[in-house]
This record gives structure tokens, C-alpha cells and sequence, in this order.
């Protein structure tokens, strides 16, 4: 398999699996995270998803050796999600974590762009060599510079160069730089913090982060998003302050 997906305990945990090819993402690959995507997010017992890459290499974007349409023709037909089904953002409900275990580069750096946290490890760097192939970061053209100030992004984009995880993590990209052998305790640690809180209540917190990016102050706080009211009127609302009152973990029913 080109992706390898494991549902445990209310987390999903994707894999990009072709270390050979340092995990570049050939067409059967996007398929396959397409199909992913939209398991996890009809998966009302998934709580969380967690998305990395076998060996040492997060992902180096696209199979270039991979023959197939290009430029224009690429561009019109590219998935309205954005690279690996996720660069955009926003697709998926529950919390998506990239664990950056190596190499993001390109389309990959992209597909981290595009979830909400991401814990990388020291040896990690993160970067957008489109410009030196003749090619155009598509979908982090339009995303980078929405997420760090105008001169950082455009010293990524305009030059190819690489940023460490160190410099990612100072302009604000990720959450949290570890040593390589303490990537999965950190990211584990996030999991359990995100399955403390009430499934509802997260959703309806990030359909309004992304949901009403476009919108002014007032009028995103007053949206009536269907999640977000979905949240107010839950039963998981009651239980979490009669735990609180109880001095018990409240138990989540998602409902």
C-alpha cells in the first residue's frame, strides 16, 4: 500500500508508505488519501487523525518521475482540497496532526500547511523547491503567506530554501520541536489532550476557525454554523460540567 491507515482508540493514523521514493506522492497515492479523508471524517468514532510518513522522510511532495498531466491542465484539475486532499485546509473535522518525522518538501510541506497542529522532529526541514524545477507551489502560494508574515513566506517561496524545524517553529508553522526519539511520546501527548475534550466541542471550534476565516469579527461570532450549535445544545455539554461539579473525567458520548 502506497498509505497505510490504522483506527485505534478513537485515532486514525495515516501513513504515506513509499520510504523508497521518500514518500512522493504518486496519482495511486492521492486516490488513496481521498478515500482516507473521507472515511475518517464519516467515522463517527474517530476523534483525532495523525499523519506521517514511513522512514526517515515525511514527504517530498510529488512523484516528478511519475508521468501525467502538468501545468495548466494540473492546475484545473487539481483537488479542491488542495494537495493530498488536505493542503487547503479545513477538510476534515476532527483535529489533524502531522507528525514531521523528516524531510516536508513541496507538495509535502504543502499537506503540513494544511493541518492544525504539527510536531516535527529536530532533523526536520520544510521546504518549497518548485521555483528551481520550473514549477509553482500551487497551493502554498496562496497558504504561506497566510500564516506567517509576508517576508518570511516570500523568503520560502521566492528562493526554494529550506527552513529547519527550529526556524518553523520561531515564525510560528509548528507547535512543537522534540528530539527524533521523543516524536512519538510528543505527539501522543497532544492525542490524549485533544480525546480529553468533548468531541462537539472541537469540531465546533475548528468549523469556526476555518468556516469563518473570511468573515469580520462580529459576524463570525454571531455564524450560526450547524456544528457549532450542534455543540450548544449537546448532551455532552451537561456532562462535562456535572463531571466538573462531580470531580470526575467526564465521560463523552459525542452526542
Amino acid at each position: 500500500m502506497s498509505v497505510d491507515l490504522d483506527i485505534a482508540g478513537g485515532v486514525a493514523r495515516v501513513t504515506l508508505n513509499r520510504p523508497d521514493r521518500r514518500n512522493a506522492i504518486d496519482r495511486a497515492a492521492e486516490a488513496a488519501l481521498g478515500e482516507i479523508w473521507d472515511r475518517i471524517e464519516a467515522g463517527p468514532d474517530i476523534r483525532c487523525a495523525v499523519l506521517t510518513g514511513a522512514g526517515g522522510t515525511f514527504c517530498a511532495g510529488a512523484d516528478m518521475k511519475e508521468e501525467g498531466v502538468e501545468g495548466l491542465e494540473y492546475w484545473a484539475g487539481a483537488d479542491p482540497w488542495g494537495f493530498g486532499g488536505i493542503a487547503l485546509g479545513g477538510r476534515l473535522s476532527v483535529p489533524l496532526i502531522a507528525r514531521v518525522n523528516g524531510a516536508a518538501l513541496g507538495g509535502g510541506f504543502e499537506m503540513v500547511l494544511g493541518c492544525d497542529l504539527v510536531v516535527a522532529a529536530e532533523n526536520a526541514v520544510f521546504g518549497l523547491p518548485e521555483p528551481r524545477v520550473g514549477r509553482v507551489p500551487l497551493d502554498a502560494r496562496v497558504a504561506l503567506p497566510r500564516l506567517v508574515p509576508r517576508a518570511q513566506a516570500l523568503g520560502v517561496l521566492l528562493t526554494g530554501r529550506r527552513m529547519t524545524a527550529a526556524e518553523a517553529l520561531g515564525c510560528g508553522l509548528i507547535n512543537q520541536v522534540v528530539p527524533a526519539d521523543g516524536l512519538d511520546a510528543a505527539v501522543d501527548s497532544w492525542v490524549a489532550d485533544i480525546l480529553a475534550c468533548a468531541p462537539l466541542s472541537l469540531k465546533a471550534i475548528k468549523r469556526s476557525v476555518y468556516d469563518t476565516a473570511h468573515l469580520g469579527l462580529a459576524e463570525a461570532r454571531n455564524a450560526r454554523l450547524p456544528a457549532l450549535v450542534a455543540a450548544l445544545q449537546s448532551r455532552d455539554a451537561d456532562e462535562g460540567v456535572q463531571a466538573f461539579r462531580d470531580k470526575r473525567p467526564p465521560v463523552w458520548t459525542g452526542s
